[in-house]
């Protein structure tokens, strides 16, 4: 059987590939393992900065409660940077996090590559891996594309 072509290059699939790393973040925001666990790829695994992998049922696990609004108390994406080749997609962004911990807050940033599979007519992540960056290249405000504070998605400046 024949699949139909499919231009992944296109407008279309660039906006779909953006609105699937916004509903990515969207979740982890809001714990949204459902809404999660619908667009990850079977054979999922999640790599941290400290090179440590996770199957997909312990990154779940996690999922369920690893954004606390009380504690992170700002998240932005930013520098949102998606290639295409053939039926992988590369969605990389950088998000831009501060933690309030008994009274004090500490600024960061981590760096994501999130690495989609287009199988079965859907695009589905097969890989996440974080890196830490150093503030030597923070990416700057002027790439930011959306905004969390205390867990709330802020409107866009028109």
């Amino acid at each position: 059987m024949q699949h139909a072509l499919r231009d992944h290059q296109s407008a279309a699939v660039m906006d779909e590939l953006r609105a699937l790393n916004a509903r990515f973040i969207h979740n982890f925001v809001t714990c949204d393992v459902p809404s999660h666990d619908a667009i990850l790829h079977p054979c999922f695994i999640n790599i941290w900065p400290t090179g440590q992998r996770w199957d997909r049922a312990t990154y779940l696990k996690y999922w369920a409660t690893a954004f606390d609004p009380k504690v992170i108390v700002y998240w932005d994406v930013r520098d949102e940077l998606i290639t295409v080749v053939g039926d992988v997609a590369l969605v990389r962004s950088t998000n831009k996090h501060t933690r309030r911990r008994d009274g004090s807050e500490v600024t960061g940033m981590t760096t994501y590559t999130d690495t989609y599979l287009f199988e079965n007519g859907a695009w589905k992540c097969i890989q996440a891996q974080l890196t830490a960056v150093a503030p030597e290249h923070y990416p700057a405000d002027d790439t930011i594309v959306t905004v969390y504070i205390e867990g709330t998605l802020q409107p866009r400046p028109s």
